[in-house]
């Protein structure tokens, strides 16, 4: 087995689909829920992996499309794999690349729907011409490189390659991402493709498994898409859960795509409610407290994002009492860590103060010491989720940080 379920979450409103649980990898365990800081190019931004460790990570997420770009998956294959390469000594997931291709190669990003949004929806031919043929077939995608603008092709068995090469624990099928902009019917055409992709990277993971026998087994997980349709992700969760090609099949699921944040709970539970209880779930791109509790009790156990420390960079910081720009004049004599009681490296060692001077004067350390605290902040606080549950005093935790993270200043 490589998920075992810990202790079962039941909410006020009745609702078990929550848990804790352990997934197992070559590389030690993870506890679930978990938060998993995003290393793009085999590095979270501006921090050590020992740093990284030391914020309470228990894994880390680096990117197929980047890592294929630059430096090649050959040369971390060369290198003994992802964690070796990056001097982690821990699980590694990678994510097949899909969301890249389309939104850095094929220039798409993830916007609302016509139909969500209000407006009258476009015709679906043109739709379909306009936002996704001229760089999606049925066999793959081609795209081109952000770098330097030369062409590639990515398929289910050439993502299943890179990331058999990247050598991480945990690896994503390949799936065609689409935004909210796209019509109902594409949504049904692209559903069915990625279905059939997911059949193609379980025959591809087999064989690479087989031919590279010597290595440790990797997980994959197949990648449930269907936008804000119940009937669509219902039916994406169900082929892929049941999903089985020459005795190989999924080993957890990503729920990936476009959503709205206030239907992340509704549609994560539409998703739970039809896959095996017996594996793993993993929620694609979310880092807000208010979308933890969300997902979490509605049945996802791991989470990445590369938000804590994107907005670390810019000088935004986590607290308790929701997030502050460190920039602010009021800092500048300000004495006191960025959070009192933070036991993160960096609020047991600088000021608000120091840290405000290190933006102010552009110091390559400012970056560093505010994503040290943001991702401890991020990775704690699902920490502290898990443990409620575990305690069995999840709903009183809930209600006292989201009250006071989200409370009117």
């Amino acid at each position: 087995m490589t998920f075992d379920i810990t202790t079962r979450l039941e909410t006020s409103d009745g609702k078990v689909l929550g848990r804790t649980g352990v997934i197992h990898t070559p590389h030690g365990d993870i506890q679930t829920p978990a938060f998993i800081p995003v290393g793009t190019k085999a590095t979270v931004k501006a921090v050590l992996p020992e740093s990284v460790k030391a914020v309470g990570a228990q894994a880390v997420l680096a990117n197929a499309y980047h890592l294929y770009l630059q430096p090649g998956s050959d040369v971390l294959d060369e290198a003994g794999g992802l964690a070796a390469f990056m001097n982690w000594g821990g699980p590694t997931y990678t994510d097949s690349g899909g969301f890249q291709v389309m939104s850095l190669g094929s220039g798409f990003k993830k916007v609302l729907s016509e139909e969500f949004s209000g407006k009258t929806v476009a015709d679906d031919a043109v739709a379909a011409n306009k936002e996704r043929l001229a760089n999606v077939d049925d066999d793959g995608v081609w795209f081109r490189s952000h770098l330097d603008g030369s062409k590639h092709r990515f398929t289910p068995e050439v993502s299943m390659r890179i990331q058999h090469e990247l050598g991480a624990d945990i690896i994503f099928a390949f799936d065609e991402l689409t935004t909210l902009m796209n019509s109902r019917g594409y949504q049904e055409e692209s559903l069915e493709r990625t279905r059939l992709w997911a059949e193609r990277c379980l025959h591809a993971h087999k064989k690479l498994t087989q031919e590279r026998s010597e290595k440790p087994y990797q997980q994959l997980f197949g990648v449930i898409q269907g936008a804000q349709y119940e009937d669509l992700r219902r039916k994406a969760a169900c082929d892929l859960g049941s999903m089985e090609v020459e005795g190989q099949r999924f080993d957890g699921f990503g729920i990936g795509g476009a959503l709205e944040k206030e239907n992340l709970g509704t549609i994560v539970g539409w998703v739970s409610e039809e896959l095996p209880e017996d594996r793993a779930r993993h929620l694609l791109g979310i880092s807000e407290p208010d979308d933890f509790f969300r997902a979490i009790e509605s049945g996802a156990d791991t989470f990445d994002c590369v938000n804590p420390s994107r907005v670390a960079r810019n000088a935004a910081i986590y607290s308790p009492d929701g997030r502050f720009n460190i920039t602010r004049a009021q800092f500048k004599r300000d004495f006191s860590p960025l959070v009192e009681g933070c036991e993160c490296y960096t609020c047991t060692h600088y000021s608000k103060a120091y840290m405000h001077h290190t933006f102010k004067a552009k110091e390559m350390i400012s970056s560093t010491l505010a994503t040290i605290h943001n991702e401890y902040f991020t990775v704690t606080m699902v920490d502290k989720i898990r443990r409620s549950i575990n305690e069995g005093y999840y709903e009183e935790f809930k209600k006292e940080t989201l009250g006071r993270f989200y409370a009117k200043k």
